[in-house]
């Protein structure tokens, strides 16, 4: 009786730990900042890993095996009381089916982020409010995320989460922290990268993530050619949309992520490919054209 008593304590107390959503690695880097207490940055860490991982951010109950790959390290090079400035290095990957391997799908520096913080100060965070500037960056990128991925699984599965990430930039319009609005860093920031992902002329965005990554290097493990099809069918939708408007933000954002796995898919591709991939990289990468030279190059 008492095994069994101490095994249904054990269920109890596994049914009430939180539900995680996120593999998320995450650092607070203070070393800008000279004879500050890195106490309190340390505390700021651990209470930031607790704000992501107890907390419930997608509708679905997800998998060990699920869960959003992904990264978030704060650099702080500033502070004036208990107001940072600093910037936020974000990266999301997302597994292969049936491989060892992992898709970068977001890799971006939020060079202009500040937030106050008081330590011992309870992190609060509510829907469509914003009542602290620190979490509210966590959240917009957290919903990014599962935006993202879910896109990535299905064809617009990451809408209510492009919502939600839409409902943190209007909240934040208000705010006198930067990043937020529409006017600022020549279209390089938050709001628009929400409005490139939310705005119906942009929607090929969508269907380039599904195709790449779900009918692309899901199917590589049984057929490469297959595949690799899919992925350069991606890359067109991707070009689809830079012709719609050169240089917008999403667009950048993804061929940084995604341009060298690009050239190491298309390195063995038929020459047809090759030519057809390197024009369209080129097309949506011009500063980098040399870089793509490299897939004709290969044998």
């Amino acid at each position: 009786m008492k095994k069994i008593g101490s095994f249904l304590l054990f269920l109890m107390m596994m049914a009430a730990l939180p539900a995680q959503d996120f593999q998320c690695q995450l650092s607070v880097n203070s070393q800008q900042i000279a004879g500050s207490n890195r106490n309190k940055f340390n505390t700021l860490q651990q209470e930031l890993y607790k704000f992501i991982n107890d907390r419930k951010w997608c509708q679905y109950t997800l998998k060990t095996n699920e869960r959003i790959e992904c990264a978030i390290q704060i650099t702080l090079s500033e502070m004036s009381g208990d107001t940072y400035t600093g910037t936020m290095t974000i990266q999301l990957q997302r597994p292969i089916f049936n491989t060892n391997y992992k898709s970068p799908v977001l890799n971006l520096q939020d060079k202009n982020i500040k937030f106050t913080y008081e330590e011992g100060a309870p992190l609060e965070y509510a829907e469509n409010s914003n009542l602290s500037q620190l979490t509210s960056l966590i959240a917009y990128y957290l919903n990014i995320f599962l935006a993202l991925d879910f896109d990535t699984f299905s064809l617009n599965g990451g809408e209510p989460y492009y919502t939600l990430a839409q409902g943190i930039v209007n909240a934040c319009q208000t705010a006198t922290e930067p990043g937020w609005k529409s006017y600022e860093t020549g279209q390089r920031n938050r709001y628009w990268m929400t409005e490139n992902l939310t705005n119906p002329t942009y929607s090929k965005i969508h269907e380039f993530l599904y195709k790449y990554h779900r009918l692309g290097l899901d199917v590589m493990s049984e057929s490469v050619d297959v595949g690799r099809a899919s992925v350069l069918d991606a890359i067109r939708d991707l070009q689809k949309v830079n012709s719609q408007k050169s240089n917008i933000y999403i667009v950048q954002i993804f061929v940084q992520a995604k341009s060298d796995e690009i050239v190491n898919i298309f390195k063995e591709a038929t020459p047809v490919e090759k030519t057809e991939v390197v024009r369209l990289m080129k097309q949506l990468d011009p500063s980098n054209s040399a870089k793509y030279n490299a897939i004709n190059q290969a044998n």
